[in-house]
């Protein structure tokens, strides 16, 4: 999950009539709440109301919001309507672990979408499975999450990062180059990317010159970059955050490598609204010309009318697909196991991903469930046919964007660049 671009705070206002909020209380144990169960599905959010990424929270929050419009617009969940409530993430472990155990006293939710990032996720894990709680983030895509034990309480819509790891190589091989240097980022995150993304590439005919592992917090890169400018490459892959990324892409450019003439690649985490001035902030336009790929935030394939009603708020629409499908696999969960119990809602979540019958919004899905017929949910950020279906916990294909930097240092996608899916 990273920051794109600022969005406007009266935009955010306008749309938050959507939907009632209720309040959150304080403090939480380790037993399940008594409020689990009792026929009316609450869900709470985690969101980063404040932090590093709080200028994207109207494009996580928002599309929630519309979600439990619409259910209740279409009689609720158990014949009851659903009630949501928020609490700020922070963009820290510690500060969305406060927000939880507010949520969870007494049963104030039985679900909750988020947290944004995959590092608070990793941080509350525990929480959510000791609550025994319903969890489903549509933005987390640490490879780590794939195999962190929950006990079967969190999902996630966003695709993981293996999979944005060969997208990425896809995008390299069809630009042909043959070439390729790779700097990592040491940690869950660059290692998760570049183990799949040097298979593909070997496999797609390519050669990985080097792949030089830098620890983020280093004062210099500058051997990190000679290690790889010495293999002249024909290439270069930065695997990392916007703060270490800037900071080697800086020195790339001081080496000479600059991306109007040497092609720089990178992923959705350096697709940030500060990456071109933290790298030069009187010259922004220097990042010009670096590409990557990104969850795609409209994927081409579902029929699903969110899209099209997200575009009316004015907001970016950043992961806020992926937390739309989120609210509403979780209300069809509800209605499949005809409980908001989180123990029961948690072997119904996947199941409404591999049934016969397709429907496309909740209304529909919900009348199909209430006819005791299987569902094939599809969603706003994907479509799970039989070879892509949901697995225990995440999506087995993703549908990725390829975005650059433009002259103004301006992320922006091109209508004539083709998305990819991996699966």
């Amino acid at each position: 999950m990273s920051t794109r671009r600022t969005v406007r705070f009266s935009v955010f206002v306008a749309v938050l009539g959507l939907v009632a909020t209720t309040a959150a209380a304080a403090g939480a144990g380790d037993v399940t709440p008594s409020g689990y169960g009792d026929g009316s599905l609450s869900i709470g959010q985690l969101a980063p109301q404040t932090g590093d990424l709080s200028s994207v929270a109207p494009s996580l929050t928002v599309p929630v919001m519309m979600a439990v419009d619409e259910i209740n617009a279409s009689g609720g969940v158990l014949g009851k309507p659903v009630t949501y409530t928020t609490g700020d993430e922070g963009n820290s472990p510690d500060v969305a672990r406060v927000a939880l155990e507010a949520m969870l006293e007494a049963g104030r939710v039985d679900a909750i979408m988020g947290p944004a990032s995959s590092g608070s996720m990793l941080g509350i894990l525990d929480d959510i499975r000791r609550a025994h709680v319903l969890d489903c983030s549509g933005s987390n895509t640490s490879a780590v999450l794939s195999t962190a034990d929950s006990n079967g309480y969190y999902f996630r819509t966003a695709p993981p990062d293996p999979l944005q790891g060969r997208a990425l190589a896809k995008l390299i091989l069809a630009d042909g180059h043959k070439k390729v240097g790779v700097l990592t980022r040491e940690d869950s995150y660059g290692i998760g990317l570049a183990e799949p993304l040097e298979r593909a590439l070997t496999k797609g005919g390519a050669r990985v010159a080097v792949d030089v592992r830098y620890d983020p917090d280093a004062l210099s890169f500058d051997a990190d970059v000679e290690k790889v400018a010495a293999t002249k490459p024909d290439a270069v892959v930065v695997l990392g955050f916007d703060s270490d990324g800037s900071d080697v892409v800086r020195t790339l450019i001081a080496k000479g490598l600059v991306p109007q003439r040497f092609p720089i690649y990178a992923t959705d985490q350096m697709r940030t609204n500060t990456f071109a001035r933290a790298v030069d902030p009187s010259n922004p336009g220097v990042v010009a010309g670096i590409r990557g790929m990104s969850p795609a935030a409209a994927p081409i394939g579902p029929h699903n009318q969110f899209a099209a009603k997200f575009r009316a708020t004015g907001i970016e629409p950043i992961f806020s697909a992926y937390y739309y499908d989120c609210t509403i696999l979780t209300a069809l969960a509800a209605e499949k196991a005809k409980s908001d119990d989180p123990a029961a809602m948690k072997r119904a979540f996947a199941a409404n991903t591999r049934g016969r019958e397709k429907c496309n919004t909740f209304a529909a899905c919900q009348k199909l469930l209430r006819e005791n017929k299987t569902i094939e949910y599809q969603g706003a950020s994907a479509v799970f046919p039989r070879m892509n279906r949901f697995r225990a916990s995440e999506p087995a294909a993703g549908t990725y964007e390829i975005w650059s930097f433009d002259d103004t240092g301006r992320d922006v996608v091109r209508s004539t660049d083709p998305q990819i899916r991996i699966r």
